[in-house]
């Protein structure tokens, strides 16, 4: 089973499995709303769940703005302040769209692949655009 399958199936059951700050370990809140078979599933696949992770801990703002985003719009984690942007501002929910546009034609056609992989210059750019736009949406709603 693919790991961001796994994750996905996890945050969607309303627990939480993240990368520690304090020990640099795999962390799991509310463990107990994990179906068994989806646990299991993590356990056999501990190793890719743990370097995915870790993957992502010098990921830039910008960068780590970009998955919630997809995590957000895939449905696995909800990020209520990126909801409000995203419904707010029509054109940077048309970018995001166009962004992963790219990636696809780059052949991400697997939601459940990291995107990552078919990055490239161009939706860089655009990855980049949304970065900036939200910040600004951020800092006018302070």
């Amino acid at each position: 089973m693919q790991v961001l399958m796994i994750l996905s199936q996890i945050w969607k059951s309303g627990a939480n499995i993240y990368l520690d700050k304090e020990d640099d370990r795999i962390a799991i809140k509310k463990q107990n709303l994990i179906p068994a078979e989806v646990m299991q599933a993590a356990e056999q696949n501990f190793q890719a769940i743990d370097e995915w992770f870790k993957s992502w801990k010098d990921a830039s703002a910008e960068k780590v703005t970009l998955m919630k985003m997809v995590h957000q719009m895939c449905g696995w984690q909800h990020n209520e302040k990126l909801n409000e942007w995203l419904c707010t501002e029509v054109d940077s929910l048309l970018l995001f769209d166009d962004w992963m546009v790219v990636l696809a034609k780059n052949g991400w056609k697997d939601i459940y692949d990291d995107y990552r992989k078919f990055e490239n210059d161009e939706s860089n750019a655009m990855a980049h655009e949304l970065y900036k736009r939200a910040v600004i949406y951020a800092k006018k709603k302070v």
